[in-house]
């Protein structure tokens, strides 16, 4: 009896989150996976926001690069946190995307990407207890690179895995759902180390990182009971190809040049929080108590700007780019400003997590402007070979952002902000000579 009303309950909490009738839940999905739909769809809830909760206990932008500062690991290391993260997620999916589409099931892809990502997780969480220094942002840096690969197989295999086993009208709610509830954790988490319920200690911190890992590897289970028919295998060439094969695009379009010269620019807003959390530690005082603010900070700057830069972006998304490297270069010259004082203001306990908010809320507006832009100025011909030559620049762009690290190590951090402050407020001129490609009768490439 207890078995047969446990599927009802499931049935009914699926149909309120949905509200979708009989007649269109499985209308684009095989006959097998609409018999367990509801089944389906809290999988991927579940899953989704293990690993989107573990993914902000972990952040490399605060997180870890806490730890690093806490560690006594050299800046330059430090400035490797993002790039490597980024990059590392990124330029992989060029080259296994060919092999992970000819696999007929990919959950188990997803699977095993997910557990690698635990492991990586739990080998930092392991260093942070036993080595200090440059020996233990190496450490850092290293396992990094080994999640963020993981990260990029999970990336290229989880699409398809949802085409097929979630109903496409109740795929944006399945993720939109993993997103509030991961969200509201990480908030709590941070709430938690706000108000030293939970000490801020390397051990705290690192203690963390193991439940981030079990996160994880609780999702990698998780997910290989989802109920994937086996799919079509054709259509797997290397997007690498793609790239190589339309690469005289960059002469042909100069909008698409414009397009990646303001990404690239624009990558300031995402290497810039590890330097700020370095800043707090070089503040002394309390500064370095601030990664609870600082989480809350990033999570209510998620969660406050995505509808706004999204709505924004369907009206203008160059208008969304360069308000974003507007913003973005306001908080990077206040910040500079601030610590070129000195350190006093910096000690005090909210000035950078405010900071950090403003960032974050510009961050988000990168990232959504630049998504809704390439998708909208190319034709539906040329979106797959936009997106594969503006992925490979920027991944180039983002190992090179490495370089960052090196001369906050040489001139300091108040001078890498400065160089991201320029960045940014070119991104914001060149962004605002990108066509209007959301007006109805206007160009699209």
């Amino acid at each position: 009896m207890g078995d047969r009303k446990r599927p009802d309950r499931m049935s009914a909490v699926y149909e309120i989150l949905t509200s979708e009738d009989d007649g269109r839940v499985c209308r684009d999905i095989p006959e097998s996976a609409c018999k367990v739909q509801p089944r389906n769809f809290f999988v991927h809830v579940f899953s989704l926001a293990a690993t989107k909760t573990g993914a902000g206990l972990s952040d490399p932008k605060l997180v870890l690069s806490w730890i690093m500062t806490q560690l006594g690991a050299p800046a330059f290391l430090i400035g490797l946190l993002v790039p490597v993260r980024e990059a590392g997620a990124l330029l992989p999916q060029l080259f296994t995307a060919g092999a992970i589409r000819a696999m007929p099931q990919r959950k188990w892809v997803w699977a095993a990407g997910s557990l690698t990502q635990g492991l990586a997780v739990a080998g930092i969480g392991a260093a942070s207890f036993v080595l200090e220094g440059a020996s233990a942002g190496w450490a850092v840096i290293a396992l990094l690179a080994v999640f963020s690969v993981a990260r990029s197989v999970c990336s290229v295999s989880y699409k398809d895995v949802l085409g097929k086993t979630v109903s496409k009208a109740t795929r944006g709610t399945a993720t939109g759902a993993a997103g509030t509830l991961s969200a509201i954790l990480v908030l709590l988490y941070g709430v938690l180390l706000a108000v030293d319920v939970l000490p801020k200690s390397v051990t705290v911190i690192a203690g963390a990182l193991f439940v981030a890992a079990g996160l994880w590897a609780f999702s990698a289970v998780l997910f290989s009971t989802l109920a994937e028919e086996p799919g079509a295998t054709e259509g797997g060439g290397n997007p690498v190809r793609v790239a190589l094969d339309q690469i005289s695009l960059l002469r042909e379009d100069p909008q698409l040049v414009r397009f990646i010269a303001v990404r690239g620019l624009l990558m300031a807003t995402a290497l810039a929080p590890p330097f700020l959390v370095s800043l707090s530690g070089q503040s002394g005082g309390r500064a370095l108590g601030e990664l609870g603010t600082f989480v809350i900070a990033s999570a209510l700057a998620s969660v406050g700007s995505s509808y706004l830069w999204g709505r924004l972006s369907d009206k203008s998304s160059r208008r969304v780019l360069a308000l974003s490297g507007v913003l973005g270069g306001i908080v990077f010259v206040m910040t500079a400003a601030l610590a070129a004082f000195g350190t006093y203001l910096l000690s005090q306990e909210y000035i950078l997590p405010v900071a950090m908010f403003g960032l974050m809320f510009a961050y988000q507006g990168v990232r959504l402007g630049r998504a809704t832009h390439i998708v909208d100025m190319a034709s539906a011909d040329k979106r797959a070979a936009y997106t594969a030559i503006s992925n490979t620049v920027v991944g180039v762009l983002l190992v090179a952002g490495g370089i960052f690290g090196v001369i906050a190590e040489l001139a300091g951090t108040v001078f890498v902000l400065t160089i991201f402050a320029g960045m940014c407020g070119i991104a914001a001129m060149l962004a605002l000579g990108l066509e209007e490609v959301q007006e109805p009768d206007g160009e699209t490439t």
